[in-house]
């Protein structure tokens, strides 16, 4: 499960820019092509963030789908995987543009007085 050493990279990352800042949410953005799951990076995100910073915090992932174009119809469409078809029934496709994404897009610090 690589999902564990991806969660480790996020939460280390935020525990550095937080600076020991309680942290309330931390919202990432996943590509529907990148391979990654989002129901372990939940389940690893409780495990790595015990005893940070970052424990009890929110997840929240976006899912960027790829974007395609269909060579038969000519219609641009979303891929949600790699096995994506047209709605035209065609899989000839060209490459996906984007999809494999996997950033950290926002992190909410709780404000301390």
């Amino acid at each position: 499960m690589h999902e564990l050493s991806v969660t480790q990279s996020i939460v280390e990352a935020c525990l550095k820019k937080a600076g020991g800042a309680p942290v309330l949410r931390v919202t990432v953005e996943i590509g529907t092509l990148c391979c990654v799951m989002p129901d372990a990076l939940w389940f690893c995100y409780d495990v790595v963030t015990t005893g940070t910073s970052l424990e009890g915090s929110e997840l929240v992932i976006v899912r960027i789908p790829g974007r395609t174009r269909c060579r038969d119809c000519g219609d641009d469409i979303a891929m949600h995987d790699l096995l994506s078809r047209c709605p035209c029934g065609s899989d000839n496709l060209e490459a996906p543009q984007g999809g494999d994404e996997l950033r950290i897009k926002s992190m909410e610090i709780e404000e301390t007085a």
